[in-house]
């Protein structure tokens, strides 16, 4: 069960460009994300990684950013029509026990969920959902902070993801954060 919500102050602080030293989108999206794929960035807040994501899928490419609180939807469209990517990046609002994602049933090719997991109150349903919007060998990028999810706890999110029909392929280095990478079986 979700302990709480992100507060709409710290999206402000995850889009600071200090964090970029930890976690820097580019770097650890380049080896997975290629020109015209089509990228899920689930609980995508202000967009950290949701501009990296846009100017790697490049504009043939779409990054679809689902998040459940409206207010930081908005402030992503806001930082996205600055940077000029506004057509390559389509905004979700979502419910916490669903991704109201059902008009893009097999459409993505890589499915980013960046410190989000641990919120979510229903994660078997949510992987399950996650799972039918990929295309067949699509991938999913799980991490989770250190500070906030144990090693037990986040093995058990792993075998959630296993059981929604995913299968490791490998464990990445990510600093302050436990990560994996798995693809849809």
């Amino acid at each position: 069960m979700a302990r709480h919500v992100c507060p709409i102050w710290v999206g402000y602080l995850l889009t600071n460009p200090l964090r970029k030293i930890l976690n820097n989108p580019d770097t650890l999206l380049r080896p997975y994300v290629t020109e015209g794929m089509t990228a899920l960035d689930v609980g995508c807040a202000m967009g950290f990684f949701s501009l990296p994501l846009a100017r790697l899928v490049g504009p043939s490419g779409k990054v679809i950013c689902v998040d459940v609180q409206q207010r930081m939807l908005r402030k992503l469209e806001n930082r996205t029509e600055k940077a000029g990517l506004s057509s390559r990046i389509e905004t979700h609002l979502c419910q916490s026990d669903s991704l109201c994602l059902q008009d893009h049933d097999g459409s993505v090719d890589f499915i980013l969920a960046f410190a989000v997991m641990h919120e979510v109150p229903f994660p078997q349903k949510i992987f399950a959902e996650l799972k039918g919007t990929l295309r067949a060998r699509g991938r999913l990028f799980v991490a989770e902070p250190k500070v906030h999810v144990s090693k037990t706890d986040f093995e058990k999110t792993i075998s959630t993801v296993e059981r929604a029909g995913f299968k490791v392929v490998s464990r990445p280095t990510v600093a302050w954060n436990r990560a994996v990478l798995m693809e849809g079986t």
